[in-house]
């Protein structure tokens, strides 16, 4: 929702997943709260404070938290106990994120301020927007959170916002978090009644790193049809198979499996123009299941990324927050919209979906790896004769450690969510362990495209006689990709920088070579 100069602008019509993605992983954006964003949070504040003077027990207001629930707190102790809940709360361990992912926790916590059921005032919704627009950068441990609201991530961000905590420098140095905001022109944020509470109930953490790996897995399920593409090409050229039928039209529209259609429609668009259209051709009756099916594999993992996205989306858009401020009744109203179980279980699911991936990567780098040796054979005889021996384009055993990476991907499919013990005597007595579930997922997407750069980079060494070419024309999308590919494999590099500028080069690939192949029809991702 930029407008164009830089901005972006936070309203209270719906938000995008991946348009917060990208305005989070670009420093340059600023952050604009609209005038009816504003309007709204100051009506949700009213709430608030009909609730404060009518005496009545609110959750976090005026009593304890978690097994303290029923404890109240003295009306001269509510402005100490907003900077108590901050720095109970501020409790997560390990490394810091990533500038990306502070950034897109802090935007996920203002967006959820201006959906009106937080109960902040408008100056503090304010004072995150500066934050963001400044380089304010708090240190957020990565750990902490069991998803039910990302509590200490966000405790991390009100920490500074209160000049305490730390945060992170340009160059990488802690900073105290009032040196910071001094830095930036801010001075520290007084909380009012509430607000503590309100600052880090959410799950910020889970719905703005969520969006940033979205982006990724994005640009991946593309990456799986294009390095599919380059398989069938090879394997047409070296083992007579890459039969078109079942990306056919026909095969499509028998069976309405979201996304199918769209790998297959990706797949006939990079081979258009090649000799794989060709319908004299010669090409086995049946290829293996790993080709054959592979509309159906992928359509499936496309079909969970547009209910990753939904799930993204609910929470982004939703009021996650608990006491909510209900505009409606005019109370703040106790709930359990903080427990994102739809979106915990798409993290769950999408592991499992880039496992089913990745077996059938495996599998077809599996049946490449025949002419591989063929070629490697010749080099041999060549150097009985004297010559020298040519050098490795393509590292040999690329094959076994796309095997490792498959393997860890299948442990990665386990579940997550269901480790979560009872916690604050047994009144929290179920979480979701989004976070955790995110964070394999992240580890399961690096896996996965550093297994389907092995894939494309195989098929690549494949077709990259220029002769053969000559006789039998690449599509022009594949054709494209193995260009690009043979210049990498050309300089010889270490295997695991090989495999590293391959997954460059193919991400440069999916939004410019591939981009006229692909977007002819769709927009390039999950279908919608």
């Amino acid at each position: 929702m930029g407008n164009g100069s830089g901005n972006f602008l936070i309203g209270t019509a719906h938000l995008r997943a991946r348009d917060v993605a990208e305005a989070a992983a670009d420093p340059a954006v600023k952050f604009v709260l609209s005038t009816d964003a504003l309007e709204l949070i100051g009506l949700s504040r009213e709430v608030v404070q009909q609730a404060i003077e009518s005496g009545h027990s609110v959750y976090g207001l005026n009593t304890l938290l978690g097994s303290g629930r029923d404890t109240a707190v003295e009306d001269k102790s509510i402005l100490a106990y907003q900077v108590q809940v901050v720095r109970y709360h501020n409790s997560g361990v390990g490394d810091p994120l990533d500038r990306d992912e502070v950034r897109a926790v802090m935007l996920a916590r203002l967006v959820g301020f201006s959906r009106g059921g937080s109960g902040v005032r408008p100056e503090t919704a304010r004072f995150y927007a500066e934050m963001l627009n400044r380089g304010v950068v708090p240190a957020i441990p990565r750990d902490g959170s069991v998803g039910s609201a990302d509590l200490t991530h966000l405790a991390a961000v009100a920490a500074v916002a209160i000049g305490e905590g730390q945060t992170v420098a340009p160059d990488g140095k802690l900073v105290p978090g009032g040196q910071a905001l001094a830095d930036g022109g801010l001075a520290p944020l007084e909380l009012a009644p509430g607000e503590a509470l309100a600052l880090v109930s959410s799950n910020s953490y889970s719905i703005g790193v969520g969006a940033l790996v979205l982006h990724r897995i994005l640009r991946l399920a593309d990456l799986a049809d294009t390095a599919l593409a380059l398989s069938l090409e090879a394997t047409a050229r070296h083992d007579g198979g890459g039969n078109l039928s079942p990306f056919s039209p026909a095969v499509q529209a028998a069976k309405a499996v979201d996304g199918q259609a769209v790998t297959a429609g990706n797949v006939r668009r990079l081979l258009r123009g090649g000799w794989l259209e060709d319908p004299t051709r010669e090409a086995s009756v049946q290829d293996a299941l790993s080709f054959r099916a592979a509309p159906q594999t992928h359509g499936a993992f496309r079909w969970q990324v547009t209910a990753l996205e939904d799930a993204l989306e609910v929470e982004l858009n939703g009021r996650g927050d608990n006491p909510l401020t209900d505009l409606d009744s005019g109370r703040m109203v106790s709930g359990g919209n903080f427990q994102p179980m739809q979106l915990a279980l798409a993290f769950e699911g999408l592991r499992l979906g880039l496992a089913h991936l990745g077996i059938s990567s495996e599998r077809r780098i599996a049946k490449l790896y025949p002419p591989q040796r063929r070629i490697r054979q010749r080099h041999l005889e060549a150097a009985r004769n004297g010559a020298a021996l040519e050098p490795e384009e393509l590292p040999g055993l690329l094959w076994y450690s796309a095997a490792g990476l498959l393997s860890e991907l299948k442990v990665l499919a386990a579940p997550a969510t269901l480790g979560a013990p009872t916690l604050s005597a047994d009144i929290e007595d179920h979480s979701t362990l989004a976070p955790l579930a995110l964070q394999l997922l992240e580890r399961s997407v690096d896996a996965a495209e550093k297994l389907l750069a092995i894939e494309a980079l195989t098929a690549a060494y494949l077709l990259g006689g220029a002769e053969a070419r000559a006789v039998r024309p690449l599509g022009k999308g594949t054709g494209a990709v193995v260009e690009r590919l043979s210049g990498l494999l050309a300089r010889h590099l270490p295997a695991a920088a090989l495999v590293e500028e391959a997954r460059i080069e193919l991400n440069g690939a999916m939004g410019s070579v591939l981009g006229r192949a692909l977007n002819g029809d769709h927009n390039g991702g999950a279908e919608r």
